[in-house]
């Protein structure tokens, strides 16, 4: 059996919707579920058909999407088909058809059968939203969310008012010079990632990230407020844009070597060069002063580096010479009202999950200097039983980086309603 009345799969975008109240207009589809969740068409679990059943009311759709939530392996398929339960199929068919058209409505104030170990809402599989850094911006970014939602509308303006202009203009309709300023850029990508989340009402089991990506992530999982999540993204903007200009840098991309080898080519290298950016296997970001850079690059080309190619960044992110940005930032963190947030957040530096709001704000302010170990938080989060990835705010960076972390993961981003 399938579990087919517990599970609604929407094949627009190919995700398991227990967080969103658009449920009731999602096809399902058993072939597509069986395909990504139970590889080898064999699916493992059947939350209705159980022997051991204990009917209880599902009086509303959230309660209903929360014993969505509900354990999944381990269960024994077996039992009666779930229209006995009187919850209509539109087709009996083989697998493909089987769950086809199903109106998910017809599911609200049914007594459903669930065996006792469901009701324990062990969360087994886990959706977790991840959100973009500096980099991923681009005009017009979030402009939807101004015109369509009134509450997002607010929230924008609000942050013109804390941040002493109107960075919606230049999100919107600005040039692409105009939003490639550090102070821009960093607070805009917050901006849209996290009205984004807001919009679309997310609760997530884990969130993270990349680089400027963690503020937003943190704001998501109520570790922060908008208001103060906002202050200091345009704190650590202004304070890396100083940074920069006091000692200029610059970052490469490595591709086609191992993390190790991009390691020891920059131990080799007089000057300062890191490790920067853990993106995925095979592509490391280094960064630190431009001399060392390029040697490194050159060193990197010869011990057979598919390419080593300089980005137009205009400084040394998360290297050395960011020293100064870090204990600028470190005060303003450390007298931000932070709380427990509602998930783990796995944090850069570590690439660990934290709850701990000490905890979090220290690696926060270690961020700055420490590089960004992406390839790790990913591999972390599905050992940890993640099993969905939901990307918020502009482009799909990260949605490339996590398929080529593990091409089988489920992964989605969204930059417009």
């Amino acid at each position: 059996m399938y579990p087919h009345t517990l599970l609604p799969y929407d094949m627009r975008s190919h995700n398991i919707l227990w967080n969103t109240t658009k449920c009731h207009d999602a096809p399902f589809s058993a072939d597509a579920l069986e395909k990504r969740f139970f590889p080898g068409g064999r699916l493992k679990a059947g939350l209705l058909a159980c022997p051991d059943r204990n009917a209880f009311p599902i009086p509303s759709r959230n309660q209903w999407l929360e014993t969505c939530r509900g354990t999944i392996e381990g269960l024994t398929a077996a039992g009666t088909a779930a229209d006995s339960h009187g919850i209509p199929f539109s087709s009996r068919g083989g697998s493909t058809g089987l769950l086809a058209n199903l109106d998910v409505t017809k599911i609200e104030n049914k007594f459903v059968s669930l065996p006792p170990r469901t009701k324990k809402m062990l969360k087994i599989m886990k959706h977790a939203y991840v959100f973009p850094g500096q980099g991923a911006q681009a005009v017009g970014m979030g402009k939807d969310l101004y015109d369509n939602v009134p509450a997002a509308k607010e929230l924008f303006e609000k942050a013109n008012e804390i941040l002493g202009f109107r960075i919606t203009d230049i999100m919107f309709a600005g040039t692409d010079e105009q939003l490639k300023q550090t102070k821009v850029t960093q607070p805009a990508v917050f901006l849209h990632s996290v009205i984004m989340a807001k919009a679309l009402g997310v609760n997530p089991d884990a969130v993270a990230g990349h680089s400027l990506g963690e503020f937003s992530a943190l704001v998501v999982a109520g570790a922060l407020s908008f208001e103060d999540g906002l202050k200091l993204v345009s704190k650590r903007a202004m304070a890396m844009q100083a940074a920069c200009e006091a000692q200029p840098g610059t970052m490469a991309a490595i591709l086609g070597l191992d993390d190790k080898t991009v390691e020891e080519i920059c131990a080799s290298i007089d000057g300062v060069v890191v490790a920067a950016n853990y993106n995925c296997p095979g592509q490391l970001v280094i960064s630190g002063a431009v001399e060392a850079v390029e040697a490194a690059c050159e060193k990197a080309k010869a011990a057979g580096a598919r390419r080593a190619l300089r980005l137009p960044v205009g400084g040394a992110f998360h290297s050395p010479l960011m020293e100064p940005a870090k204990q600028e930032l470190e005060k303003a963190i450390n007298e931000a009202p932070f709380q427990t947030p509602t998930c783990p957040i796995y944090q850069n530096v570590d690439a660990k999950p934290y709850t701990d709001p000490a905890a979090i704000k220290a690696n926060l302010i270690a961020q700055l200097t420490a590089p960004v170990r992406w390839t790790y938080i990913v591999k972390n989060m599905l050992a940890d039983g993640v099993t969905e990835f939901t990307e918020l705010g502009p482009g799909t960076v990260l949605q490339g980086l996590i398929k080529k972390v593990d091409a089988s993961a489920a992964v989605e981003s969204k930059s417009t309603l």
